[in-house]
């Protein structure tokens, strides 16, 4: 148990210092091409981010409900960055975690309308490690791209337990997987696992690292459940503590008390296969709480979503027992997602092509000892969102020390007001000047490239490409949810054609395994742990495809389960849009999948 209950929680956290004016990076920090580790042999690396999990949702950090005992353990035992930020939601965060570059700035900005890839000119985390002679895994969420050459086993992973999109019943994701005995995409290949998505993860994650160290390989595992993201399913025993609270809230937290007892299974194994202390062990969340709050949010204003404090400002522990760093400690310099990267790397001693620069700056030897202030910088939190997906200047939260600078209108004093209930922009008029001119510049840094779409890629092989609808360009359409509801909503995929050649396009309303007539409808899926509503039935009578100069429009009857059509396309970049129509030739829907073969 942490010593101090509630490590400080927010006020202690916000350890700021004054408004002396400093000079601040732009964008890009390089760091040193090849800092070598303070000991001969690599350490192994573990990375555990949990979806939808905020700074409160933790006992360590005051939560007066919820336990979880293997996390209080690691925090005690980890140096902890009280003042940590990522993006207010998953995929900015992720993508700004295995690139150390800014949301707007590596594409990856939005968990849907074609703008949840991760620039492929951008090396990952994963690339590092594997340039370096690391064996590299990943087990569980991706959502950085699902199709070539923006998967996981195309960005540095070589060993790969995920699914597609979101998360489990997100749109493009295997049909009516319901968190329980699901199919998940090993290497690339469709399999079904039995058990609960969480300890599936960290059972495969835990079975591989153990390969790893009987082998002597140094590894880098990347454990990312789904959990505690909606929809909340988990065993009853895990709720069942919780059993007072609303059924939503004790969900909830019976997921976080899941992945909690994996820790310890985890914490337990590297002592068992003398891993432990040669491991560096990191633990972050990807935005603020979902549903936590209203039970306890660490006296933060905002959730997920929010520019406030509580949206993007999560927990960061991290142990290296045998690396030297400090003792077990909160830290409240500000630090960011971007710092990971640059940070492993010189922990590491990880090569670094001479060039490559990061959005973040290498924490080391703040983690050391050897300094105990980190550069005088602000940082920036803005990424897409998803009603209003193309990014927004001043659509952003600014932060310097203890100031908070939100959308250009707001100004608040964190030392004095942690739930930021008072703006101040009009009594600070200098330290507003000084954040304001620091956002024009970081602007003007990521505008020319934020509405640069990643092109989805077909005709790589000759195996089928699934275009899903999450992937359409600025239309929010990524749940089961709303494919079974059917709200009449089309969007244009970008695409490149790798090849020039014949290429069948099958249209879709209900993906493969769902078996399902386009114009049918089906009945609610009883999952294990709730249920899913029924799908609607839609009079479609015409399919429509549009590609590369093609426009064609064909009947669709009741029986028809794909509309095909055979199409040669030149390569290179173009854009694919379909329509299902009514006897009218009104829309109803695009097709939420499309099936691309090379023939």
């Amino acid at each position: 148990m942490v010593a101090e209950r509630a490590l400080g929680v927010l006020c202690c956290a916000i350890v700021m210092c004054g408004v002396a004016v400093g000079s601040f990076p732009r964008v890009a920090h390089a760091i040193p091409p090849h800092a070598g580790p303070p000991h001969a042999v690599p350490p192994n690396v573990i990375l555990v981010i949990t979806d939808d999990q905020g700074y409160g949702d933790l006992s360590a950090h005051g939560n007066p409900v919820l336990r979880t005992p293997n996390l209080d353990e690691l925090a005690s035992q980890s140096i902890r960055l009280t003042d940590f930020h990522v993006a207010p939601m998953c995929t900015p965060t992720r993508g700004q975690l295995m690139s150390g570059r800014d949301a707007l700035a590596n594409g990856a900005m939005n968990v849907s309308n074609g703008r949840a890839i991760l620039r492929k000119t951008m090396p990952t985390m994963a690339n590092f490690f594997a340039g370096a002679g690391y064996r590299t895994g990943l087990f569980g969420k991706w959502h950085l791209g699902d199709n070539y050459p923006y998967r996981p086993e195309d960005r540095g992973f070589q060993e790969t337990l995920t699914f597609r999109s979101a998360y489990l019943s997100a749109a493009a994701d295997y049909w009516n997987n319901d968190y329980f005995d699901d199919f998940y995409l090993h290497n690339g290949q469709l399999r079904q696992y039995p058990g609960y998505c969480t300890d599936v993860f960290f059972a495969e994650a835990m079975q591989w690292i153990k390969e790893r160290g009987a082998s002597g390989e140094p590894f880098f595992a990347y454990i990312t459940p789904n959990a505690p993201h909606l929809p909340l399913f988990v065993p009853q025993k895990y709720r069942s503590p919780y059993a007072s609270l609303p059924h939503k809230q004790a969900s909830f937290f019976g997921m976080i008390a899941n992945i909690d007892e994996n820790m310890g299974k985890l914490e337990q194994m590297l002592i068992q296969e003398g891993l432990r202390d040669n491991t560096i062990v990191i633990f972050l969340t990807d935005n603020g709480t979902n549903t936590g709050d209203v039970i306890f949010n660490a006296w933060m204003r905002g959730k997920k979503e929010s520019l406030y404090e509580g949206g993007h400002r999560v927990p960061f522990f991290i142990r290296w027992p045998a690396g030297d760093l400090r003792s077990p400690v909160n830290i409240g310099e500000p630090a960011q997602a971007q710092d990971v990267l640059p940070t492993l790397i010189e922990l590491a001693g990880l090569p670094n092509p001479q060039g490559t620069t990061f959005g973040g700056i290498s924490l080391a030897r703040l983690l050391r000892g050897q300094e105990q202030v980190l550069p005088d910088r602000m940082l920036v939190v803005q990424y897409s969102r998803l009603t209003t997906p193309v990014p927004k200047k001043w659509d952003a939260a600014i932060l310097w020390k203890r100031w908070r600078l939100i959308k250009n209108t707001s100004l608040y004093d964190l030392a004095t007001d942690p739930g930021q209930t008072t703006n101040v922009i009009a009594s600070y008029p200098d330290v507003v000047a000084r954040m304001r001119t620091h956002y024009e510049a970081w602007w003007s840094g990521v505008a020319p490239t934020v509405n640069t779409f990643s092109r989805l890629t077909i005709g790589h092989t000759a195996d089928p490409v699934l275009l899903a609808s999450a992937e359409w360009r600025n239309v929010f359409l990524d749940q089961q949810y709303q494919v079974r509801t059917a709200p009449k909503k089309n969007g244009v995929w970008t695409i490149q054609v790798e090849s020039a050649a014949d290429y069948r396009v099958d249209l879709r309303r209900w993906p493969v395994e769902a078996d399902t007539a386009i114009t049918a409808g089906l009945p609610p899926y009883s999952a294990v742990d709730g249920t899913y509503v029924a799908g609607k039935a839609l009079p479609i009578t015409q399919a429509r495809l549009k590609v590369a100069g093609f426009d064609q429009t064909v009947a669709v009857t009741a029986t028809d389960k794909q509309i095909a059509f055979n199409v040669n396309l030149p390569s290179g970049p173009t854009d694919l849009q379909t329509w299902f129509l009514d006897a009218n030739g009104k829309l109803l829907t695009g097709a939420y999948y499309v099936y691309v073969t090379r023939l």
